[in-house]
Parts: structure tokens; sequence; C-alpha cells
């Protein structure tokens, strides 16, 4: 239901699509802050970016949170653009500074727990969820992800591991500020973050590939596309002991098609040789669009 709707929503006019893509940063950009302020910053989880930078600060000095994001966010998109010379986008901008206005709106309201692992879990979640949306809208909150940019032009490192660098010397420094049990938790919640993230971005594919490696290659087949009404490829492949030639049956389907699969190719060929993996995401007809 979910994914139809959104692909319906893409399929408007390209001025309706930038409206939607703005309305998802801003958007997501509300929901990383309300995340902050009711769950990480309450339990002095600094859970990575800017904003555990923020916590860090708040702790130490009392410094508002929205204020410190602000003085990072806007100098670090300005120098992006200048180190990176990429075409920073207008919707960048705009998560960058929105983020920090919707955690000044909020900075009074009353926490949802004061139970850190609770925090951890749910501020997670919410922070994955608000960069999921934003990324879907084709935007950025900015902060730590354009630093991470810097380092990898101009050392060569990958993107992946100027993150988890920047982002764990900001959560080394939380243990010294608060405590260790602080930056395990603010760990957690990093993990959640990324996971939920891949959710949003990718959605919780069910979907699973079979690789069928069969000598009743034609019977299996008809099968496949009568009886479970799925599509298959054939592939060529060659014995590796043998060195024959045989016939590989590609079939991708969802979880629930999965037995069935197994009885069919059971009943028809029970010598067959099947290999069942999780496909993580899945376009084309049948499938996601």
């Amino acid at each position: 239901m979910g994914a139809a709707f959104y692909r319906k929503l893409m399929s408007f006019p390209p001025k309706v699509i930038l409206s939607l893509e703005y309305l998802e940063v801003l958007a997501g950009s509300a929901i990383i802050a309300l995340s902050f302020n009711l769950f990480l910053l309450p339990n002095e989880i600094a859970a990575g970016g800017i904003s555990g930078l923020s916590t860090i600060l708040y702790g130490v000095f009392g410094w508002k949170p929205s204020y410190v994001q602000w003085a990072f966010n806007l100098p670090l998109f300005f120098l992006g653009m200048v180190l990176l010379g990429k075409d920073f986008s207008l919707k960048t901008l705009v998560g960058t500074s929105f983020l920090p206005f919707i955690v000044y709106l909020t900075e009074g309201i009353a926490p949802a727990t004061h139970n850190p692992l609770l925090g951890a879990l749910f501020g997670g979640i919410g922070i994955g969820l608000g960069l999921g949306i934003v990324f879907r809208g084709k935007g950025s909150t900015g902060g730590t992800a354009i630093v991470g940019q810097i380092i990898h032009k101009y050392t060569g490192l990958s993107l992946g591991i100027c993150m988890v660098i920047i982002d764990g010397l900001i959560v080394v420094l939380s243990a010294f500020v608060f405590s260790l049990e602080q930056a395990l938790y603010a760990v957690v919640g990093i993990y959640i973050s990324g996971k939920v993230i891949d959710i949003v971005q990718i959605g919780m594919s069910h979907s699973k590939m079979a690789l069928i490696i069969t000598n009743k290659e034609e019977d299996i087949r008809q099968v496949i596309l009568n009886e479970i009404d799925r599509g298959v490829t054939r592939l060529s492949g060659v014995g590796g002991y043998t060195n024959d030639q045989r016939p590989i049956l590609m079939c991708v389907l969802d979880q629930s098609e999965l037995t069935k699969l197994k009885q069919v190719v059971k009943e028809v060929d029970p010598s067959a040789f099947v290999i069942i993996s999780n496909s993580i995401e899945v376009l084309g007809e049948g499938f996601a669009k």
C-alpha cells in the first residue's frame, strides 16, 4: 500500500515532485529534531553527528543545542561548496537550517523517557526515520556528512570509514564528558538509526532469489511459470568437477511463495540442487517499480 502510494506520487509532474521532495526534507528534519529533544538530549546520548556534538557542549557549557547546530551546520555547508566544488542543492541548505529551527522551537518539550536505553532505541529509530525521509527527498541535513566528504576527497579514505571515524570520535568524547555507559548507549542509537535508514530507503523486502540446478530444467520451468506464476531466467553454468554444461534456473519470488517453490521442485526432481538467498531490493514487473 505504502509503496504503491509512493509510486503514484512519483508519477506526478516534475514541479509537483520537487515540491513533495521539499516536504520530505522538511518532514524528515522535523522528525530528527523531535527525536533529539524527546529521547537523545534528555538522556545525554551523543549519537554522532553535529547533534551529538551539541549534546556534549550542552552538557559541558549549557549552550543551547539549536544554536550550536546552526553555528556548525551553516559554515560547514558553505565550506563544502568551496572545497568540494559540488553543486550543493537548495534542499541541503533547507535541511541544514530547518533542523536546528525545529530543535529551537521544541526545546521546552517534556522528555518522552528518562531511561537511557529507551532513549537510545527510540531516538535511533526517530533519527533513522527522519534521515531516511530526507534522503528520499534527495536532500541532506549536512553537518558531519560534509566533513566526511571533505576528508574523503583529500585523504582517499572511503566515505563510510570517514563517517565512522567522525562519529566514533564524538562517541569517545561523550564517554569522557558523561560516562562510558552513555557512550555505549550512543553506539546502540547509531546502529539502530542505520538500520532504520535502510528500511526507509529500500523497504522491508521479503523477496527471495532461488537458483535451481536440475536435469529436468524444462519441467521445472513450466511448473514455476504455470503453478507459481513467476518468471524464470535460464542461466548457463559449467560443472566444476565434470566440466559439463549445466543449465541454472533463476527465479525471484515473495517469501510466501518459497514453500510452494521448494515443494514443486522436490516433486519434479528430488535430486535438484537449490540455492535460496535473500534479495535486498527487487525492482521490476511484479515487484516495486
